[in-house]
C-alpha cells in the first residue's frame, strides 16, 4: 500500500503477469529504494505497451547467461 502512494503508476505493474523473469530484472539490480521501485514499475509498464514475442525472447537471451553461468546476475 505504501509503494501504491508512492508511486504514480504502481498497481498498473500487476499487468505483468508473474514468471520466472521479466523486462524489469534483465535490467535492473534488486530494490534498495524508492527510486530503484519507480526504476523497475517504469521497465514493467514499458514491456506492457511493448509487448511481444521478439521482447519475450530478448528477456529469456539476456536470462540464459545468469542461470548457466552466473554471468550479469544482480
Amino acid at each position: 500500500m505504501e509503494l501504491r502512494e508512492h508511486i504514480h503508476e504502481y498497481a498498473a505493474r500487476h499487468r505483468v503477469k508473474p514468471g520466472l523473469t521479466g523486462w524489469a530484472q534483465v535490467n535492473r539490480s534488486y530494490d534498495e529504494t524508492l527510486d530503484d521501485v519507480r526504476q523497475k514499475v517504469h521497465y514493467d509498464l514499458e514491456y506492457v505497451r511493448r509487448q511481444s514475442l521478439w521482447k519475450d525472447l530478448l528477456i529469456l537471451a539476456r536470462t540464459i547467461p545468469v542461470v548457466l553461468f552466473r554471468k550479469g546476475g544482480w
